[in-house]
């Protein structure tokens, strides 16, 4: 798939796996749309530090429908295309899995909120651009913890495994114009979950075979791989786990 001139959007663009796909996708020629929530400056900043030209930052909250129905008008209309949507933004506390009490049903919604609704109310809002490009991708960013059931938390590992069932589903629903794939990284050393140490992803990490923590441009290589060279694909989990599935 050649990327020049093609659209991508990115949701949670500004975070670390975000970011590292936005500069991945940018390098092949695709124009970025840096999705953010909170953080309008950071994604501006992001955007201005990526190769290429054309890029914008555009808010895309996971938890407000009507904003997202909006923000995929603007791609419509300024844009005029969308090839790739890669839904990185999510959302987890530091909860041990021993502590039944402290996963709240508040808790709970919250993540499957953000980490499940959000991702598909994004791809329903975009399905339709999507489809016109004739051959577009949507990646979803997941975590072993769906398989594994480890993780932040117990109710991260099953939204996890929410969001990789929805794929497939989507994938037999959106074919043939839109392939639809999940990458599923380990524990990346990153902010992203409040509370973890880079001290606990590597005692994690040396429990794999590859002994070493997954780096953030190693999910985005598995983005561009998904999107670029998989194009016969779809529907299914690409790990990025330093073979802790097998180890």
């Amino acid at each position: 798939m050649d990327l020049k001139d093609k659209v991508a959007v990115i949701t949670g663009a500004s975070g670390a796996i975000g970011s590292a796909a936005a500069r991945r996708l940018a390098q092949a020629g695709a124009r970025i749309v840096v999705g953010y929530n909170s953080d309008p400056d950071r994604a501006d900043a992001v955007a201005k530090a990526l190769p290429g030209s054309g890029h914008r930052a555009i808010r895309i909250p996971m938890l407000e429908t009507p904003l997202i129905r909006e923000a995929a008008a603007i791609v419509e209309r300024d844009f005029g295309r969308c090839d790739v949507l890669v839904n990185s933004a999510g959302f987890t506390r530091m909860i041990p899995h021993t502590d039944l009490e402290a996963l709240t049903d508040d808790l709970i919604d919250a993540i499957f909120a953000a980490n499940v609704r959000g991702p598909f109310a994004t791809i329903r809002a975009f399905a339709g651009l999507m489809k016109r490009s004739g051959d577009a991708v949507i990646v979803n960013i997941s975590s072993v913890a769906a398989i594994v059931g480890t993780g932040s938390n117990i109710a991260y590992g099953g939204s996890k495994a929410a969001l990789d069932t929805m794929a497939l589903s989507l994938a037999r629903v959106l074919g043939p114009e839109i392939r639809v794939l999940t990458v599923s990284p380990a524990a990346v050393d990153t902010a992203f979950v409040p509370g973890r140490t880079t001290a606990m992803v590597e005692k994690v990490a040396a429990t794999t075979p590859l002994k070493r923590v997954v780096k953030a441009d190693e999910v985005a290589q598995a983005v561009m791989a998904a999107v670029v060279n998989l194009t016969a694909s779809t529907g299914w989990v690409i790990p990025v786990d330093g073979g802790k599935l097998v180890g």
